[in-house]
């Protein structure tokens, strides 16, 4: 090597990895070479286009809108006669595009044999062209900028661009109409027939990874843009980088972390899995599972986990918990069918009052499941109440509502015995009542009990809360009229 070789080397090293940063290009450690990715620079609105494999009658196209293709790789090693005679040894390799694709081509004059347009191939011919017109002189700057700027144009690439299944080798066919698309016939020509180069390498193997691959990168450089980018939040109205930021993928509204964490977290603490919208007024739109899992603690997302779960199986008419406590498991039931089956402890049971499977009969429902049921009845329509009647037994459910009136008649007009329970009503007289059951006197303003042996000192002793209201609440022109009726009677 000498010199001045050696010389111009390092230096257009040098200048490169100042110009590019280290994720465009790296300078191999043990050689003098490296690597260089060439991300191209695609035109607004730039999609792709998957279509189905054909054997499986798929033939519709499924179209992504990207704003990132996956890089062009171009490894390099400096001989050391370069650049005065050698050029420098290369690989060019891309993961959407191949060594050979097929187009076909239609102009005015009519439509052209398919031709085999060797993507890769003819962009490694298109290098040692400009290797050759250059004069060897330092050339790799020269391919970079060819590669980012002229590729899209150079191989007639325009959105869409269609992605065909590659496991036959013929990747991608694009079909252009008019033939003036192209520039010039002799441009056409200049893109035609080249030969295989053992320089151009396809790293993909099927049209699933080539569409994977794609988006995935698009995606990931999209955050790369919005990280860097300054946002001001709508909660707290501070100014953050996007790396410290979240946006919500379906309305693109933009808050910083240390906001969507706390509200968050304060949703799933109250339970409102559901509810993880976002915070700007009257907007539907939900966070995602993973976005909640990047910002709460992983015991808060393992309960915004399970909630989630539960909530969504609760809303599937078909699914039910098993009813033993010890086991809770998820049990499917058949259409139409109100037996289920725990896969987990084998338990039959009725799906609708939850006991022991009971076949044809009446479900026996339990005092709080009745309470439910039986405020349902009274809210029925008719076809409702015939439903219920049908599957609990009308018979149920009409006594559970008298024993309800029966019930709020006992808790309007009477009260229960201090000593027994049992429930007294009063139609007239003092405040002293005497308990039909147990013969226990007590107190019917406060419910105390009162001495067997002068029971009037409740009323009489100035410290007691019913200090002279014996006849507290009586309508004494009442009882007289019912006296004097009852001596009318006698009478």
């Amino acid at each position: 090597m000498s010199a001045r070789d050696k010389e111009e080397q390092d230096d257009e090293l040098l200048a490169l990895a100042s110009i590019y940063e280290e994720d465009e290009f790296k300078r191999a450690e043990s050689a003098t070479g490296g690597e260089i990715s060439i991300c191209l620079e695609l035109p607004p609105n730039f999609r792709i286009n998957v279509q189905g494999d054909e054997k499986q009658n798929k033939k519709d196209l499924i179209e992504y809108a990207v704003s990132f293709l996956p890089p062009l790789a171009l490894k390099f090693e400096l001989p050391p006669d370069y650049p005065s005679c050698s050029a420098p040894k290369y690989t060019l390799s891309c993961k959407w595009l191949s060594q050979a694709q097929k187009k076909v081509f239609t102009s005015t004059r009519g439509p052209h044999s398919p031709s085999l347009l060797c993507h890769l191939s003819a962009l490694c011919s298109c290098l040692d062209r400009i290797w050759k017109d250059n004069g060897n002189c330092v050339i790799l700057f020269s391919w970079m900028q060819f590669l980012k700027e002229e590729t899209l144009s150079f191989l007639l690439i325009e959105s869409p661009l269609e992605i065909k299944n590659i496991e036959d080798k013929s990747e991608s066919t694009l079909v252009r109409k008019k033939h003036n698309e192209f520039g010039s016939e002799d441009k056409l020509k200049n893109l035609q027939d080249f030969p295989l180069d053992p320089r151009a390498i396809q790293d993909v193997e099927s049209c699933a990874c080539v569409l994977r691959e794609i988006l995935d990168f698009d995606q990931n450089q999209k955050q790369k843009v919005f990280n860097s980018k300054i946002f001001t939040c709508s909660v707290c109205f501070c100014e953050k980088l996007g790396i410290d930021c979240m946006d919500l993928k379906e309305c693109n509204h933009v808050y910083c972390k240390a906001c969507l964490k706390e509200y968050f977290e304060i949703q799933i603490r109250d339970g409102n899995v559901q509810c993880l919208n976002c915070p700007e007024p009257k907007c539907t739109s939900i966070a995602t599972p993973a976005q909640v899992k990047e910002l709460v603690y992983e015991e808060t997302f393992a309960r915004y986990d399970r909630l989630l779960l539960q909530s969504t199986l609760d809303l599937m008419t078909d699914v039910v918990y098993c009813p033993r406590t010890v086991c809770k498991s998820v049990v499917m039931l058949e259409p139409g069918n109100t037996m289920g089956v725990c896969p987990g402890c084998r338990y039959a049971f009725c799906a609708l009052c939850e006991m022991a499977y009971h076949g044809i009969s009446p479900c026996r429902l339990k005092a709080e499941k009745l309470s439910a049921l039986r405020d349902e009845y009274l809210k029925a329509d008719e076809s409702e109440k015939q439903r219920l009647e049908k599957s609990y037994g009308r018979r149920v459910l009409q006594k559970a509502v008298e024993e309800l009136c029966s019930q709020e008649w006992l808790d309007k007009n009477s009260k229960p015995c201090p000593r027994c329970g049992t429930n007294i009503q009063k139609v007239n007289g003092c405040n002293k009542m005497t308990c039909t059951g147990c013969k226990q006197h007590f107190c019917w303003l406060c419910i105390r009990p009162l001495s067997k042996i002068n029971p009037y000192s409740h009323f009489n002793d100035s410290s007691s809360p019913c200090f002279n209201e014996l006849f507290q609440g009586i309508d004494f022109e009442a009882e007289d009229d019912v006296l004097r009726d009852e001596d009318d009677g006698i009478v």
